[in-house]
């Protein structure tokens, strides 16, 4: 509604948990003068790092999907998710989306999750460019325990699994690297879990240390990085 309603050139999508440093919006708007770019998203850290282990664990995280997954695809300029956390849009090309963007499904009933990487493919099929802005630093409210924190990876690994399906239709336009990340974002997870049951299973059948499961890990997480 306040997108529809909305008349400037350029649309912020901001999460309410998330503070935005003071020129946020001049370093995303100075992206988008390129009109080649249709959404870019700012730089995520930690709000409330110092709470526990896992909010500077999920800091740490943040970082490394920033400034390294999301600055490589940048390099492309085909950022596969621009974070709802703080994202701003070419309102003329989010407009022509809405319609899809309101609509989406997913066999058969309304998908209201992972909004901002099914946003992201979105326009990334229509032609436009994504991009990542380091130097905007937005810093939002993570999970200080275990259970909202699996509730949120569950619902944002269901997300990645159901737009992989459209992300698939446009990664012959772009780079091969593009195409390798995001089949390792969804093969990685499956052959990480079936090393693990592999290597579970040797050892309590046979007693013995399952080095090929390790090795199979660590080159997964070498290939990775």
């Amino acid at each position: 509604a306040a997108i529809r309603r909305s008349c400037g050139d350029l649309v912020l999508n901001v999460d309410s948990d998330t503070i935005l440093a003071p020129d946020v919006i001049t370093r995303l708007a100075l992206k988008m003068q390129d009109q080649a770019v249709g959404a870019a998203m700012g730089q995520l850290a930690a709000s409330n790092r110092s709470e526990t282990w896992l909010t500077r664990l999920i800091d740490m995280e943040y970082w490394l999907a920033c400034n390294e997954e999301r600055a490589a695809q940048a390099r492309f300029g085909a950022v596969m998710c621009c974070c709802g956390p703080c994202a701003m849009y070419r309102r003329s090309a989010l407009v022509s989306l809405l319609d899809q963007y309101e609509t989406q499904r997913f066999r058969g009933k309304p998908s209201d999750f992972g909004e901002d990487r099914h946003l992201t493919i979105l326009m990334l099929k229509a032609g436009f460019r994504t991009e990542y802005v380091p130097e905007a630093v937005a810093a939002t409210v993570v999970p200080n325990s275990m259970g909202p924190y699996l509730r949120q990876q569950l619902r944002w690994a269901r997300s990645t699994f159901r737009d992989t399906l459209l992300a698939f239709q446009l990664l012959r336009g772009l780079n091969i690297y593009l195409t390798l990340d995001v089949i390792g974002q969804n093969i990685g997870p499956l052959l990480l879990s079936l090393s693990i049951l592999a290597g579970v299973a040797q050892f309590v059948t046979t007693g013995t240390a399952p080095w090929t499961a390790c090795l199979m890990i660590a080159a997964m997480t070498i290939v990775r990085c």
